[in-house]
């Protein structure tokens, strides 16, 4: 296993101090952003969050304590609620971008940002994982400066919106293996959420229902490999993380631990036996971390997980008798990468537009 990126105390010197803005739309961009944005401020760049009102993108931010202004929340399901909720959220942050005046924007996957950046003259850079959510693309791929996307994504799945080189950008490895670098484990999750360590540990996460690029997934497999951990209880702790306030409803009288504010997620991926998600961002933290994850999404896989399946970093989930429910090998190495080259990947673009 590569060794871990120094910290960011030892982080070099920028060639000249930046306004940086990075925009989080979902709870896990706070993850992939927190020690990110640490070594950006490290670097003697001015960092500025912007964030919507969705799932627990507040909550993890006030517990990581993280200064941020919010803007906006969730459309709901249907594609005109989301519309207009876009189309609101961008109108806002524009004027918020022509008066900040930014060097550079930043953000994983939000469909906010880039046209308001793009509006005040900023340079934008959007990230991704999944190739197929097709309006996102189309729409970022119109409006962002440089897109960052991992290289087992090929060039031309990105062809159809019109997201080539030079503003295409492929790195390395998963973005996960890059800001878990300076990740350390807190036990405190454990006595937090009550787990004991001498017994199997199960972390899910529900599919994401209100996402458009999701409508193909079936939640029966997940259900279903759910009440099988449940019924394994008190053999089995299984811990439960919704996405929404309905998810958590129905694991109200369940055997389900389900924590009441938000958690430290990688912490509590690593103490975990394995992994079930029907997202992406926690199965590819376990992938980064060493622990075995299944994946029930039923939806066209992405580059990235076929990657991930053919290593055996991870597993098609079909038939919930497949998990296998046993103390995993605490041995196994996970991956991490240097955090400085995806920043300088994110931050190059400032330099470009000067």
């Amino acid at each position: 296993m590569p060794a871990a990126a120094p910290g960011p105390d030892t982080a070099p010197a920028p060639s000249r101090p930046l306004r940086v803005w990075v925009d989080m739309t979902n709870s896990p961009h706070v993850v992939i952003f927190r020690p990110l944005i640490a070594r950006m401020i490290a670097r003697g760049h001015e960092v500025t969050v912007t964030a919507r009102d969705f799932a627990q993108t507040l909550g993890l931010l006030e517990r990581y304590g993280i200064p941020h202004e919010v803007f906006g929340a969730h459309g709901g399901a249907g594609r005109v609620g989301k519309a207009r909720a876009m189309a609101s959220r961008t109108n806002s942050l524009t004027r918020f971008a022509r008066r900040e005046r930014f060097d550079v924007a930043i953000a994983h996957g939000s469909t906010d940002q880039p046209p308001a950046a793009f509006a005040a003259g900023t340079p934008q850079v959007t990230m991704f994982d999944y190739e197929f959510a097709t309006v996102m693309h189309h729409w970022n791929g119109r409006f962002a400066t440089r897109v960052l996307v991992p290289s087992a994504i090929p060039e031309w799945a990105l062809w159809r919106y019109g997201i080539r080189a030079p503003k295409l950008v492929r790195y390395a490895g998963l973005k996960e293996e890059y800001y878990l670098a300076d990740h350390v484990f807190d036990s405190g999750v454990m006595d937090e959420l009550g787990l004991d360590a001498t017994r199997v540990i199960a972390v899910l996460r529900p599919p994401p229902e209100v996402t458009l690029y999701h409508r193909g997934l079936s939640s029966d497999v997940f259900s279903a490999t759910l009440a099988r951990l449940l019924d394994a209880a008190p053999a089995v702790q299984t811990v439960v993380l919704p996405r929404t306030e309905a998810q958590r409803a129905d694991l109200v009288d369940t055997v389900a631990i389900v924590p009441e504010r938000p958690v430290d997620g990688p912490s509590l991926v690593a103490a975990a036996d394995f992994v079930v998600s029907a997202g992406g961002t926690m199965n590819r933290e376990a992938a980064a971390l060493g622990v075995p994850a299944y994946s029930p999404f039923a939806g066209r896989l992405g580059a990235v997980d076929q990657a991930l399946i053919a290593d055996g970093r991870l597993r098609r989930l079909d038939d919930p008798a497949a998990v296998a429910i046993a103390k995993r090998d605490r041995s196994a190495p996970g991956t991490r990468r240097d955090p400085e080259l995806l920043i300088d990947l994110m931050l190059d673009v400032a330099k470009d537009a000067a």
